[in-house]
């Protein structure tokens, strides 16, 4: 709604002036609700500044909703009517906020979470969920067409590893355990840990994943169990967070299509082979892009930038958004010059976000220092409901309850904090019903529905003399700001 009064302002000084260029800020100090720069207009219309400003002056207050102008240090102060502004924001307001329907919406894709199979939906993945997630929430809202994608981590020399690290230490036992992809883990972290004293383990793990590539039963056998079983986890912890997706095509799924993007581009004349490796120069500034190994096992860079390709093949779409952590910044650099280089210019954005840290460490899969999510949840969860059962014993439906708060407060805790800085994961100060935390939002929002549900707010029957008061008025504009 302040988009329509200045708007109104806008065209009331522009047929007067006979001006067009009008510029109407939102002041930063708050001295004002709005502001008009005059020194263009005055020198481009050769008119005297003060003169200016009591013309101006004359025909603002007029307006219903500019109560009183005031001229300082070159720019003309607007003071709405707060009367008149509460007014038409609460006439406006009842059918604002609801999603917007565009004829012709623009297609967003959003990539987003990405957990690696073999291994645990841990706390560092939560970040790329929970902000992808909003974000697909958010331009939905707003009209877009979006497709949410989980590309799976399921392909690439980890897996070479896995499987020898299974056929030197595991058994089929493994695979049929309640928690199998602990003991996938355990043996991931052995591999780490062998490796350091038998290097001999690293080539067998490369030769593995190359014999993956093309194709080796056996092998193939064992990394669909692997990705099964992982599966199974991760499409409960989705429904726990309420987290959802419109494909989940891993890394896998691009295997049998890299080679046609790998001979177009050599069709092309765009690369070269370097010690034995297919690399594409991408400029004086940028380390050049490596695509192909000297073993022939392609990379990261391969898959993605096939992904892409398909995507905008399949999705014909207008924006791509990568929601991956800042220290994947070069890759998705190289990826966009890569993708212009052989010929489309992609609006492609690296959504980038810092880690999430416990005690101030990052965890690491290799060195066992992950945090099972799940376990982390259900332990939030009991601390809610001892919290709960101590204030009030009686309370039913405590679990239920508890979870909301909980799963909350690690949501809230998430998208609270600036996005491209690490967060420090803190349980306790996340579960305080007092401050910027999910348990404090959830109970304010309780507070406000058992006093609104009282009422029935009717524009009529409210008194707009309230919000004269610089706290409430402050709020109206607010409200107002969002379409």
């Amino acid at each position: 709604m302040l988009e329509i009064v200045k708007n109104n302002l806008k065209t009331l000084i522009s047929k007067n002036l006979n001006y067009d260029n009008i510029i109407i800020e939102e002041p930063k100090k708050g001295y004002a609700d709005l502001a008009i720069p005059l020194f263009n207009i005055s020198k481009n219309l050769n008119k005297d500044i003060n003169s200016l400003y009591n013309d101006l002056n004359t025909l603002l207050t007029k307006n219903k909703y500019v109560t009183n102008v005031e001229f300082l240090n070159g720019f003309l102060n607007i003071f709405l009517d707060r009367f008149e502004y509460s007014l038409l924001v609460f006439k406006n307001i009842k059918n604002s906020y609801k999603q917007i329907n565009i004829k012709n919406p623009q297609t967003i894709v959003i990539d987003y979470s990405s957990p690696n199979i073999a291994k645990h939906f841990s706390i560092g993945h939560l970040r790329s969920t929970i902000i992808g997630n909003s974000l697909k929430k958010i331009y939905s809202f707003l009209g877009y067409k979006v497709i949410g994608i989980n590309h799976l981590g399921d392909w690439g020399t980890q897996f070479g590893k896995m499987i020898v690290a299974y056929n030197h230490w595991g058994n089929p036992s493994i695979l049929e355990s309640n928690d199998v992809i602990s003991q996938l883990q355990n043996l991931y972290v052995r591999f780490h840990e062998e490796s350091k004293n038998d290097l001999n383990l690293e080539t067998e793990a490369r030769e593995v994943f190359l014999a993956l590539e093309k194709g080796d039963k056996v092998y193939h056998k064992l990394w669909e169990l692997f990705k099964e079983k992982s599966l199974e986890e991760f499409l409960q912890m989705y429904k726990t967070l309420n987290v959802e997706f419109d494909y989940f095509t891993g890394e896998s799924f691009f295997n049998d299509k890299m080679d046609k993007v790998l001979d177009d581009i050599n069709s092309k004349g765009l690369s070269k082979i370097d010690d034995g490796a297919l690399i594409v120069d991408l400029g004086e500034n940028i380390a050049p892009a490596l695509l192909k190994k000297s073993d022939g096992a392609t990379l990261y860079l391969t898959r993605d930038l096939t992904a892409l390709l398909y995507r905008y093949n399949t999705y014909h779409f207008n924006k791509i958004l990568y929601v991956v952590g800042n220290e994947q910044k070069f890759h998705f650099e190289q990826l966009k010059l890569l993708s212009k280089k052989i010929g489309y210019d992609f609006d492609l954005e690296h959504i980038n976000f810092g880690l999430v840290l416990i005690d101030g460490k990052k965890m690491s899969t290799r060195q066992g220092g992950f945090a099972k999510l799940d376990d982390i949840i259900k332990y939030t969860i009991s601390a809610v409901e001892n919290q709960m059962l101590e204030k009030n014993p009686n309370i039913s439906n405590v679990t239920e309850i508890a979870s909301t708060i909980g799963i909350g407060a690690i949501i809230f805790n998430d998208l609270k904090n600036e996005r491209i800085l690490d967060i420090d994961f803190d349980l306790e100060n996340m579960l305080k019903f007092e401050g910027q935390t999910g348990p404090y939002i959830q109970y304010t929002s309780v507070r406000i529905s058992s006093i609104l549900k009282n009422y029935d707010l009717n524009d009529l029957t409210i008194d707009f003399e309230l919000y004269m008061d610089d706290l409430y008025f402050e709020l109206i504009k607010v409200i107002s700001r969002y379409d």
